[in-house]
């Protein structure tokens, strides 16, 4: 850091604030509090889990064509990048009698649950407003689909910066805390990833809710309903247990009103964005490397995020949506490949300090883990030659020929891969978060505002993906190998740039580096 931003960050930490002025430093709250907060991230990726396993072939069961699948992903990213500042900033000055994080975190939840309604009941409602079963394309679903899906994306984003910012207060500052916090956070995360999984592999959940096989609902829509249940009850009782629990001191509002006017006065209508925008202005060069490099990341990881269970159906096993059971075994195969990674990502969680440490420092623990990320989306491409060179099939009654499973040996090459994709995703889950907050010290944002910066360059690759994987495959005549094959050069580039450019953390810092967490949505 040059003398100057040195001094004006000393400035700004030393502007007395309003807020703070005559309270005491807050105490730490109690680990088994953090511990409840924490666990809320076990339900929101539970749900998540659903989407990246289950709602890209949903939507082309729906009609929505592979090449025009991608789009319905923008959504993630686009509220992402304008939600997650707006609620940020707020819930840093909301002075509700209930708490500045919990509101935020309650309305969150409850929008999870009545998105969610409408996705696993887009079917039915389409049906009862006009939609043909006789037709593939069923448009008013798709439009409730789509709607559903837009809420679903908005509240989590509103519903987990909450909680990360909570935690944050929690811990007050205690490095020990804020350690054990992102940990926890961090295990909750793969607890939720597994059980999402897990139950999107199961084809026999709609058994345990039978109500949810209906005429406009298949077998494969009732088992996504069933899943949905259990995501809304998993949820809504987690956030429900920790807002019960876990009390927040509130801020009264006649001291906050001359610290935000103070703060906000020089950004206009959208205070939260002029404090981003102004973060930028004050990036350095180890900063703006990072973010090069995050791109480049995730311009990697999207493609093969979005359409994994898919190319497991497609690819692997030869199906096509809605014909056959081919196409549902292998996105249930996929589902239990995300799980498999999802066990390998927090077992890498607990160990990056360690790996670190082993590798010479965080910045070429991320450059080694890109290649891998790099090798196995290339080994992609083998693995879908195998299985179509093997491939068998059956005829069934109607002159309809059904691909047989593929051989042992093709399956387990392709769990192999999701298992082993678990390792690079814990990093990316973890180092570029912690680095963001070193590189970025003189940005001045408040702990909801903290991650505004990075989470630019995780969404906006992902709006670039979600815009051009569709079309860019379909030169290459479908499929989703053509954006895999991208994604492998993106990460080998990513590795590079991370080794040679990006510098290292100072040696006190790098421990808090490997201890942070995080995650996209």
């Amino acid at each position: 850091m040059d003398p100057l931003s040195a001094t004006k960050h000393h400035n700004n930490l030393s502007k007395p604030s309003s807020l703070h002025m005559e309270a005491p430093p807050p105490e730490p709250s109690p680990l088994r509090k953090i511990m409840v907060v924490a666990s809320i991230a076990a339900g929101v990726q539970f749900g998540w889990a659903l989407q990246l396993s289950l709602l890209t072939p949903y939507v082309q069961l729906l009609g929505i064509p592979h090449t025009w699948a991608a789009f319905i992903w923008l959504c993630g990213p686009i509220s992402g990048m304008l939600v997650q500042p707006i609620v940020g900033y707020h819930s840093d000055r909301c002075t509700s009698r209930f708490g500045r994080r919990r509101p935020f975190i309650a309305a969150g939840a409850l929008a999870v649950a009545i998105a969610v309604f409408l996705i696993g009941y887009a079917a039915d409602l389409g049906h009862i407003l006009g939609d043909s079963l006789t037709k593939k394309t069923r448009p008013r679903a798709i439009a409730i689909f789509v709607v559903g899906f837009w809420i679903l994306d908005v509240a989590n984003n509103m519903l987990q910066g909450p909680c990360r910012a909570l935690l944050a207060d929690l811990s007050a500052g205690d490095h020990r805390k804020t350690r054990n916090a992102n940990a926890f956070f961090s295990f909750f995360m793969a607890v939720g990833n597994v059980l999402g999984y897990a139950a999107g592999s199961y084809s026999g959940l709609h058994h345990v809710f039978p109500f949810t096989k209906t005429k406009a609902c298949d077998v494969y829509c009732a088992n996504l309903k069933s899943c949905f249940f259990l995501s809304i009850a998993l949820l809504l009782s987690l956030t429900t247990i920790a807002l019960t629990y876990v009390k927040e001191k509130t801020v009264p509002s006649e001291k906050s009103t001359a610290s935000v006017a103070e703060e906000d006065g020089s950004h206009g209508g959208m205070p939260c964005f002029g404090q981003l925008f102004g973060a930028f202005r004050e990036l350095k060069r180890p900063m703006w490397i990072l973010l090069l490099v995050t791109c480049l990341n995730w311009i990697a990881w999207f493609p093969f995020l979005l359409f994994d269970t898919d190319w497991m159906g497609h690819e692997v096993y030869g199906g096509t949506v809605g014909e056959g059971k081919a196409y549902d075994r292998g996105v249930r195969a996929g589902a239990l490949g995300l799980m498999l990674n999802s066990l390998v990502l927090g077992a890498t969680s607990l160990g990056v300090d360690v790996l670190a440490r082993g590798v010479g420092g965080v910045k070429r623990l991320w450059g080694i883990v890109n290649f891998l990320l790099a090798v196995c989306l290339a080994m992609t491409v083998l693995v879908t030659k195998m299985a179509q060179h093997s491939r068998q099939y059956t005829d069934l009654p109607g002159g309809i020929h059904e691909p047989l499973p593929p051989p042992s040996a093709v399956k387990a090459g392709a769990l192999a891969l999701f298992a082993v994709l678990g390792i690079p995703l814990a990093i990316t889950y973890s180092i570029p978060f912690a680095l963001a907050s070193i590189f970025s010290t003189t940005s001045g944002a408040g702990q909801g505002l903290s991650l505004g910066v990075l989470n630019l360059a995780i969404v906006i690759p992902q709006m670039v993906v979600s815009v051009t994987s569709g079309p860019w495959d379909d030169l290459f005549g479908g499929g989703n190998l053509p954006a895999f094959v991208v994604g492998a050069v993106a990460a080998a580039a990513s590795g590079i740039l991370s080794i040679i450019l990006l510098p290292s953390p100072p040696p006190d810092l790098a421990k808090a580096a490997t201890a942070a967490g995080g995650g996209f949505h």
